[in-house]
């Protein structure tokens, strides 16, 4: 990896399966180690129940308030400066229980990509 500074658009925002937004702020192949998302949340969505496979998730609240479901942690709700932790293989889903959009950083290690993402919506019972 090389120094840079990185100018972000964030117009790139994207939507994903998991019924979230998605700004890849930094996802490289030049940076395997980490990656950074901003991931947005509308008022009332329930994101998909999904887990990451090899990769540990962190999520910085931004903005906004909602309600975490993480592995067999009761709910918990969060608010702007909250840290969440998921270990790899950790279902995880998150509710935005506010009335603005749930804004939060998503920072995995190593980077994320598609192929470590597994959708478990349907397996729970």
């Amino acid at each position: 990896m090389k120094e840079v500074i990185k100018q972000q658009n964030l117009s790139n925002e994207f939507y994903t399966t998991e019924k979230c937004y998605i700004t890849e702020l930094s996802n490289t192949p030049d940076d395997p180690d980490a990656s950074i998302a901003l991931a947005r949340v509308e008022p009332g969505i329930t994101t998909r129940w999904h887990r990451l496979t090899g990769t540990v998730e962190r999520y910085y609240v931004v903005n906004g308030r909602g309600r975490v479901e993480v592995g067999k942690l009761p709910p918990q709700e969060v608010n702007a400066g909250d840290v969440v932790l998921i270990p790899p293989m950790c279902r995880q889903r998150i509710t935005n229980t506010g009335s603005e959009d749930l804004v939060f950083l998503a920072i995995c290690t190593p980077r994320f990509s598609n192929d470590v993402c597994e959708d478990i919506e349907d397996n729970l019972t």
